[in-house]
């Protein structure tokens, strides 16, 4: 390797490249370019061995065209830089839907034969890779999980560069090299995401190489930064904090000498800043190198059709030539383009790539597709964690002691880093919201990532941090999925009311799960961790924007297969949610929890049992005698509390009423057992709930959630959801529950309501509770506080 390095950076003095070889790197494109583009229209005669007939073309055209040639551009420099270098190179492809141009570097390489073994380096395999491009049971039109080497779709635009470095974090023998598309370039997240080199450490970590792809335009219309000056270009991104080389042109070969060069002064660049940072002689802003390529859209492709302009314009975007099936002119067209490339020359008469071609490619350990990286489950390795239980917090009896959840389940997270310090596979990502989550003890055993100078005044700031904070939900989260895309180890903590900032994140996520379950080679990764603090109602400094509950919402439109929610009713319940989250595999896990004081109900032993269940009845705070009137169940901190204040109430207003009360931590409990694997048996649900008593259910949410949720269970109408109904404003914690009627009051009302057996004595209860509520708006008006009876609450107080 040492040699090698040696002889590529001669060859850099001098600017001199071997022509035999840059003619091989040209050979290549050709033969990627070639295979892409077929594989737009061919369903048979994949080498054009006879004439291109209208049965050759496929019913339907789908897929595009004008990124692939720069792809493949970059694909090929890429595996040439490996083959001098011998780099571990991890590609991620923000262009997603140039799929066709990345499965023609795979094929070409022999990947995609290790792992779909009809893909044959022959005639057959190439008309199955043409064919089956866009064909049901297929490879689909973008990048997905079954794509080898590959950890990022590019579907929805604007995470590639958020994922790279993620990826790149704790991995320092990594390049991470991210294509950026001019269109995923005028995306907020991407924006944001240029920023992630201020916080990744040289030493530590891998590094990042953007290579900023203009070719001019959109989808229709023009990109802006392909509008902008290569000066401009430059005196942005130099403040962004990086390096630039701009290579530019739309003759092949000097792009190609440029792309060459550029090439091997960005991994020079990596590598001095690398043995800098690991011998403590950083500077103090460190400048990553990235490189901007400019060249035509739809490059090599047809430069026009019926006298409008396709290459170098929005039209080639696509499918270039709609019809060649039903219009012999342009499936003549068509054939020029595909014979342009000379395929016979690249191809030999059983259809094995030339020896020219295939010379580029890496040995097979350094192949792009084949990097280990990819496939971050065959690499993780679990988690150490320490017993929860040890960060218990004393029960002598239910709701006699409070407790703020967060810092109590900080305490065992501050020691997963610990016991995971030699490791360097466990991460915190969080928008700036750590200290005020009370999750200030994570802070014992590291501290926050910063790569830029620091200054007196800064608290818990270091080069080696391993809380990841910047104030952009989505960068926070496409770090965090590039860190477990490769093998490692998350939590993501944030405002609940602003995590639907990354909704559509979540949503390519978990489509990325679903599937990556189903591709054999694909091994399990650590799950996607939410904890939700600062929730929907205890924001009531923050007022009606900070109350936002809807990701619930979100989480549940998963598929089953995916998706998790808890809503641990104490800080010992979160402690087990904890521990039960960080040890699973390929779930989205959401847990919702107060960073507030809150009562405890359950000693550890108890909360754990809970906590497996899913949902039990708290026979503790139940006189039912197994023939309830009414059932008060809950969901969530703040729920909970307020559901046995109600049955505290009831039993103090009308000591004949028979109450259960019934706590649901695992949400998906609730849901058929058909619809989710979590759902109860049908005989456990109705051990809870009965088949046919009135339940008033307190929710964290949205009321229409619970309905949903129940819809298959028995008598689903007699259930009676109060929760977060869109009232909101700056004002006290239990006037937020009043507002949207889930107060004690409004539950113990609603219980009275709906029971039968003693409705004709419920009335002057109900107005007694009624009461309540109208001294209650007053007092907070007059005190700007609440009523001592809802502030000094204690269960089983007399």
């Amino acid at each position: 390797m040492k040699a090698a390095e040696e002889k590529r950076d001669k060859m850099v003095d001098a600017g001199t490249i071997p022509e035999d070889r840059l003619e091989r790197v040209h050979a290549y494109w050709r033969a990627a370019n070639f295979l892409g583009a077929a594989q737009l229209y061919l369903k048979d005669n994949p080498l054009l061995r006879e004439p291109l007939a209208p049965e050759h073309i496929k019913p339907r055209l789908l897929g595009h065209w004008g990124t692939q040639p720069g792809l493949n551009l970059i694909y090929a420099h890429l595996n040439r830089l490996i083959q001098d270098t011998d780099a571990s190179i991890l590609l991620i492809v923000g262009p997603g839907h140039g799929a066709p141009a990345i499965l023609a570097n795979l094929y070409l390489e022999a990947t995609l034969a290790d792992y779909y073994p009809n893909l044959t380096l022959d005639l057959a395999g190439l008309r199955r890779l043409e064919r089956e491009f866009s064909w049901p049971g297929g490879m689909p039109s973008h990048l997905f999980p079954g794509t080898p080497g590959m950890i990022h779709e590019g579907g929805e635009l604007g995470y590639s560069l958020s994922h790279a470095f993620g990826a790149a974090m704790d991995n320092p023998d990594l390049i991470v090299a991210c294509i950026i598309g001019d269109g995923e370039a005028e995306t907020g997240p991407l924006a944001a995401a240029w920023h992630s080199g201020k916080y990744l450490d040289p030493c530590t970590s891998g590094a990042v190489l953007p290579i900023l792809h203009l070719n001019g335009y959109k989808l229709s219309g023009p990109a802006l930064m392909g509008r902008m000056s290569d000066e401009e270009l430059k005196r942005l991104f130099s403040g962004y904090g990086y390096m630039v080389r701009i290579v530019s042109g739309d003759d092949p070969y000097p792009v190609h000498k440029g792309l060459w060069h550029a090439m091997d002064w960005a991994y020079g660049a990596i590598r001095g800043i690398r043995g800098k940072a690991c011998s403590d002689k950083i500077p103090p802003r460190p400048a990553w190198p990235m490189i901007i390529l400019r060249t035509p859209k739809g490059w090599t492709g047809p430069k026009s059709l019926d006298g409008v302009p396709i290459e170098g314009t929005y039209h080639s975007h696509q499918v270039p030539i709609m019809d060649p099936a039903t219009n012999p002119a342009h499936l003549k067209a068509v054939e020029a383009w595909l014979r342009s490339y000379r395929p016979e020359e690249l191809f030999d008469a059983e259809g094995q790539p030339a020896t020219a071609v295939t010379s580029v490619c890496p040995r097979k350990e350094r192949r792009i597709g084949m990097n280990p990286h990819a496939d971050g489950g065959a690499l993780m390795v679990p988690l150490r964690l320490p017993d929860f239980a040890g960060y218990a917090v004393d029960v002598p009896s239910p709701g006699a002691v409070d407790a703020e959840g967060t810092r109590v389940v900080a305490e065992f997270l501050r020691d997963v880093f610990r016991e995971n310090a030699e490791a360097g596979n466990f991460r915190f990502f969080c928008p700036d919201e750590t200290t005020s989550n009370r999750m200030e003890k994570i802070f014992e055993a590291t501290s926050r990532a910063f790569e830029w100078p620091l200054v007196k005044t800064d608290e818990f700031l270091s080069r080696g941090g391993r809380v990841m904070e910047i104030l952009s939900e989505h960068t926070c989260e496409g770090w965090l999925e590039g860190y477990l895309l490769t093998g490692r180890h998350g939590l993501f903590a944030c405002y609940e009311a602003f995590i639907p900032i990354v909704d559509s994140m979540l949503n390519q996520y978990a489509k990325w799960l679903k599937v990556s379950s189903e591709t054999p080679w694909r091994k399990p990764l650590s799950s996607l961790n939410y904890l939700l603090t600062s929730h929907v109602w205890q924001q009531d400094h923050n007022g009606y924007t900070h109350q936002v509950p809807s990701f619930i919402d979100n989480v549940v439109n998963k598929k089953s297969s995916v998706a998790r929610i808890y809503l641990p009713p104490d800080a010992n319940c979160l402690l087990s949610i904890m521990d039960h989250c960080l040890r699973s595999r390929n779930y989205v896990n959401l847990i919702v929890a107060s960073k507030k004081m809150n009562p405890l109900w359950l000693a550890m032993d108890a909360a754990r049992e809970h906590c497996a269940r899913g949902a039990s009845v708290w026979q503790w705070a139940s006189n039912d005698g197994g023939d309830p009137d009414v059932i008060l169940a809950s969901a969530g901190d703040v729920p909970t509390e307020e559901t046995l204040a109600a049955a505290w109430l009831l039993r103090r207003a009308l000591p004949e009423i028979r109450v259960r009360v019934v706590n649901v931590v695992d949400l998906f409990t609730l849901i058929s057992k058909d619809d989710h694997p979590h759902g109860l048996d049908k005989s456990i649900f109705v051990e809870l709930f009965t088949e046919d008593r009135p339940v008033i259910f307190a929710f964290h949410g949205y009321p229409r959630v619970i309905h949903e949720l129940i819809h298959h269970r028995p008598n689903p109408q007699r259930f009676h959801v109060h929760g977060y109904i869109e009232e909101g404003r700056t004002t006290t914690p239990f006037d937020m529950l009043v507002l949207n009627k889930m107060s004690r009051f409004h539950l113990a009302i609603a219980a009275l309501t709906r029971s039968t057996r003693l409705q004709a004595r419920a009335g002057d209860v109900i107005d007694g509770f009624s009461e309540r509520l109208t001294v209650h708006q007053s007092y907070i008006r007059a005190h700007d506080e609440e009523l001592p009876e809802v502030l000094n609450w204690r269960w089983g107080t007399p």
